[in-house]
């Protein structure tokens, strides 16, 4: 009995092996020519023979490091999410969930959940032990409320984090608010990265007054060194057009616009938000889309009175250049 049970098992185990390696001679064979598939480095499975592509973006489950020796290999190694600046701990610690249910999705009892409680109690201690761990635990959530209220992308978060943290390092924090030098980094973050908002509107987000928010910006980007370019008028076009729904050809002209008044040079000593305003209203006309100053007004928060002052030099300045929008 017991050697019929084993040649039987053994003739099942020929019949799967025969079927994995006929499987394995269909995936390695070319369906157009039957030629031999290979993988060219680059995520492309193709035949030698006719040079037919079989497989594309096929996924590579190693690491994107590489390692040559065992030594290397265990220092490069890791697990868990990727570090990043715009946690006070750099997202390394463990985070205790919040519901009171078990690895099986059973409820707590009233005991294991007091238990669970003191231990969030304790281990949010631990994150922050020192005054210097709650100041920037606190900058941080400032950074990303005001972040997220001004549309800002992942990576100026973290350029903001980052300056808030060498501001840290450096020192500069006594005698100023902790929302002050989060406001100045945002601002000066969103500057650096080519997403600049206007003072107005990072102020309108702020928790501090305007005063207190332009003088720490002055003095973090002039103690950091930071390198923050004039801000340009076109790179506000985008996003006003968006707002306003204005076609890729009011834009365009909006642009063209604007190139030309740097060209006169009448683009110095003014708002670069109020200078891409008016250019945003003039193309409006200039390609006959239905756009009001007070439409400008409300989405670039600046009055109507700056848009009709700029919007006229900007098109007299069309004119005299021959421009056509």
């Amino acid at each position: 009995m017991t050697e019929t049970r084993t040649r039987t098992s053994a003739r099942e185990t020929d019949v799967c092996e025969r079927d994995v390696s006929e499987q394995a001679h269909t995936t390695e064979r070319c369906p157009e020519c039957d030629g031999r598939l290979a993988d060219d480095g680059r995520g492309e499975t193709v035949c030698t023979d006719c040079g037919l592509v079989v497989e594309t973006e096929s996924v590579d489950r190693g690491p994107e490091w590489r390692a040559f020796d065992a030594a290397e290999k265990d220092e490069k190694s890791r697990v868990g999410a990727p570090t990043t600046k715009m946690m006070h701990d750099k997202g390394l610690s463990t985070n205790i969930g919040w519901q009171n249910k078990d690895a099986y999705g059973r409820q707590l009892s009233s005991r294991q959940r007091q238990k669970m409680q003191r231990l969030r109690t304790w281990d949010e201690r631990f994150r922050t032990r020192d005054s210097r761990e709650r100041n920037l635990k606190q900058a941080l959530g400032e950074i990303d409320r005001m972040a997220s209220a001004l549309g800002l992308p992942e990576d100026i978060r973290e350029t903001a984090s980052v300056i808030y943290r060498r501001a840290l390092g450096e020192d500069l924090l006594p005698g100023r608010s902790i929302e002050g030098v989060a406001t100045a980094a945002v601002y000066a973050a969103a500057r650096q990265g080519g997403v600049p908002r206007s003072l107005d509107e990072v102020a309108g987000v702020s928790r501090v007054d305007d005063m207190e928010f332009k003088r720490t910006y002055r003095y973090i980007v002039r103690e950091l060194g930071l390198e923050v370019e004039p801000a340009d008028p076109e790179s506000y076009v985008p996003r006003f057009a968006s707002d306003l729904e204005l076609s890729d050809e009011g834009e365009m002209t909006a642009r063209e616009l604007l190139r030309d008044a740097k060209e006169a040079g009448i683009h110095s000593g003014k708002s670069p938000v109020g200078l891409a305003a008016a250019a945003v209203y003039a193309a409006s006309l200039l390609t006959n889309e239905r756009v009001t100053q007070s439409e400008v007004s409300e989405v670039a928060d600046v009055s109507e009175v700056t848009i009709r002052n700029r919007y006229k030099e900007l098109l007299e300045v069309a004119d005299a250049g021959g421009a056509r929008p």
